[in-house]
């Protein structure tokens, strides 16, 4: 017993480090790889990171209390029954629920980011010579109890049924769960997918306050009666989703809403000139996906869906139309393209989508503003050691650089360095325009030209999104255009979605498909652009990683690689 217990202590004193250490976003990115982006800031701002659970077995109260204190933990209130785990454990060895006596006690603890949070113990008393040393011996070995919890913020239905399913999404299975009338408390277990990385934490809880049995049992029927055709079907409404978005968008019901107000749907209705009972369908389902919130007062904005408005800090609109649009035909020919190789964009429109959007400037403009919508990619890229390595009067050279986003950054890091940005003739103007206003136009040139023009003489090239529009040859033509430009000490920065060589998830593969369908082009692996970099006199360095799934790959030419500051 003594052996016994002393283990109880160990496993309590690790799941302690393990709840000081934690976050409710690294958490939740642990539980759910691919889990990244707006659907993980939606899922931390319904649910919080509350405690990590596990089950000991002490053989009277006293011993629970000493075990708890060898772990710098106090109960702050006698233990609860605990009617979930105890019905678990009553199914599982095939016992009485009566002849368990199970506990719930919840000592607190003092977590790293501040946070206050809790360590679930479940006690199962197993008094001296008890016939239920055979049940803490397996529960021990197979550690069936322990999970890390989330408590759901706004205990409302149309959360909770997103909640659940945005798990499903991310490989989660449900688990069972129940209510306990002791504490007035729902709970949803599920299982964590395989490749999770939580170490050691197999299953999560999402604990509810109040009684909510009625999306309870739909969970729990789930969990006895899932079958593959209930995923292919929330796969194949993944199509509403985009269309939910981009009507939203489209609407302009974000400019019409925000994020500190509730608004009600007949006077939302109202302001967008839209039907009063389809849009509050609309909104709810955009509820259910995090998108909005909902309360008695009517709908507000979440920080996901403040990103559709037009005048937000980089605001995603414009790549909700698109990907709405114009992308969203092209991609109903998608089998065309798995089939004859050709581009589905343009069999839909009958040409490629670079001059179809130039010969519209509404949808040419669209598209630019779409392109800077991923900007958040970009944040830690002016830090990087190239450029914070450059000398004074250093020029970047920003290849096809869109409408400035990027090379504007650049330059408001570094008011020491020079820029000249080549894009279209139409598209220069637009940057012109916009680093004009921030401040940058004695510092920037502009060249309208194609890739044969990459301007001689830079310290530093960019290429941002770019390679990936096309096929490899084309890539080592555009490479070759930049090496034959760049002197031997200078450095090109290639900034692209990589995809990852373990084929884990990524939203690189995602835009894999996507460009095949719409553009023509490909994702590739870092070492596939190590060989167009090499057939074309480069070496790659490094590749360092940026937010939403991109990386930057540092290049030199051939001969040239050291990666110090340049002489």
């Amino acid at each position: 017993m003594i052996t016994a217990l002393s283990g109880d202590t160990s496993r309590l004193r690790a799941t302690v480090g393990f709840v000081k250490e934690q976050d409710t976003a690294t958490l939740l990115q642990l539980l759910l790889p691919g889990l990244d982006g707006p659907e993980l800031r939606a899922l931390a701002e319904r649910c919080d990171f509350s405690h990590a659970a596990l089950l000991v077995f002490p053989p009277d109260e006293a011993a629970l209390s000493a075990t708890l204190a060898a772990c710098g933990l106090e109960a702050d209130a006698p233990p609860r029954p605990s009617v979930i785990v105890r019905e678990r454990l009553a199914v599982r060895h095939k016992r009485s629920a009566a002849e368990l006596d199970v506990g719930i006690l919840r000592p607190a603890v003092e977590c790293l980011d501040g946070a206050r949070r809790m360590v679930e113990v479940f006690a199962l008393t197993v008094p001296p010579g008890s016939d239920l040393d055979s049940v803490a011996a397996h529960e021990r070995e197979q550690q069936h109890e322990t999970h890390v919890a989330f408590e759901v913020a706004t205990p409302d239905p149309l959360v909770l049924r997103g909640l659940c399913a945005a798990f499903g999404r991310y490989g989660a299975s449900p688990d069972g769960g129940g209510y306990n009338p002791h504490e007035n408390g729902t709970v949803f277990y599920f299982s964590a997918p395989a490749e999770a990385k939580a170490a050691g934490y197999r299953r999560v809880e999402l604990y509810v306050p109040g009684d909510h049995r009625d999306v309870l049992a739909a969970h729990l029927d789930e969990h006895r009666r899932r079958q593959p055709a209930e995923t292919l079907l929330r796969l194949l409404t993944g199509a509403w989703t985009t269309q939910a978005l981009a009507a939203f968008a489209r609407l302009g019901v974000a400019d019409a809403m925000d994020e500190e107000r509730a608004v009600g749907v007949d006077e939302l209705a109202r302001d967008i000139g839209a039907s009063a009972p389809n849009l509050a369908t609309l909104l709810r389902y955009l509820a259910m996906l995090g998108v909005v919130g909902e309360d008695r007062d009517g709908f507000r904005l979440t920080d996901t869906g403040g990103l559709l408005r037009t005048d937000a800090e980089g605001s995603m609109r414009a790549l909700a139309l698109m990907y709405g649009g114009p992308f969203y035909e092209s991609f109903a020919g998608l089998d065309h393209t798995v089939r004859t190789g050709q581009v589905a964009f343009e069999q839909r429109f009958g040409e490629n989508h670079f001059d179809h959007f130039a010969r519209d400037p509404e949808l040419a403009e669209l598209f630019d503003r779409s392109m800077a919508a991923g900007s958040r990619m970009f944040d830690p890229l002016p830090v990087h050691p190239v450029l914070t390595a450059a000398a004074e009067g250093d020029t970047v050279v920003d290849i096809a650089g869109g409408n400035g986003e990027l090379l504007g950054r650049i330059l408001s890091a570094h008011p020491r360095l020079h820029g000249i940005l080549l894009e279209r003739p139409h598209t220069v103007e637009t940057a012109r325009r916009l680093l004009g206003a921030a401040g940058h136009a004695e510092r920037c040139a502009f060249r309208a030209g194609d890739f044969a023009d990459v301007p001689a003489g830079g310290d530093v090239y960019v290429l941002s999104r770019v390679l990936h529009d096309w096929d490899d040859d084309r890539c080592v033509e555009i490479l070759r255009h930049c090496a034959r430009a760049m002197p031997p000490a200078a450095d090109l920065l290639v900034v692209e979605r990589v995809l990852p060589a373990d084929g884990s998830a990524s939203l690189a593969t995602a835009w894999d498909l996507h460009m095949m369908c719409n553009v023509g082009g490909r994702e590739r692996s870092a070492d596939h652009y190590a060989r167009l970099f090499a057939d074309a006199g480069l070496t790659l360095v490094g590749v360092s990683a940026l937010p939403l799934d991109g990386s930057v790959l540092h290049v030199r030419r051939t001969g040239a690689t050291n990666t110090g500051s340049k002489p």
